[in-house]
């Protein structure tokens, strides 16, 4: 979470606001002074030029099926589930999102439910199924579970 905002600071002090076309703007040189990696700068350039050209379109996103959006998302190059869940949650606030793919609330959902550590993520799924529709409400609640319990700061 640290280098995440660090990145996120370095940036904003770069741009002012954060849009797509600041974005690709910037040289690769300052964007890595922003601490993007070789990898991140690519992916971080293919969404930027995805909302310019209208490829994606964000405000459309918010009317779709939560399946639809992911399937938009991870059409883009360096944006997978994850990524999607994220967005879906944060951007969207949709209330139904149980994102496997994090490390963070899939360790707090196994400590807590006293879970196997190698349990899979359709076991996950399962278990959590009771939850349904508001696994998102879980999922804060599991990563808040984590972030306490680990004394980290936010």
């Amino acid at each position: 979470m640290a280098s995440a905002r660090a990145a996120l600071i370095k940036l904003k002090e770069k741009t002012g606001t954060i849009t797509p076309l600041k974005l690709l703007a910037l040289s690769d040189e300052e964007m890595k002074s922003c601490y993007f990696s070789r990898q991140k700068l690519k992916y971080a350039r293919h969404l930027a030029d995805a909302i310019v050209s209208k490829k994606l379109a964000l405000k459309k996103l918010a009317a779709m099926p939560d399946e639809d959006v992911r399937k938009e998302l991870t059409s883009i190059k360096g944006i997978g589930n994850w990524t999607a869940d994220v967005y879906l949650l944060f951007a969207l606030h949709r209330t139904d999102v149980f994102p496997t793919g994090d490390l963070a609330m899939m360790n707090a959902f196994k400590e807590i439910k006293q879970l196997d550590k190698n349990l899979s993520k359709e076991e996950s799924l399962r278990v959590a199924e009771p939850w349904k529709p508001y696994r998102s409400i879980a999922t804060m609640l599991l990563w808040h579970y984590y972030i306490e319990k680990r004394g980290l700061k936010t």
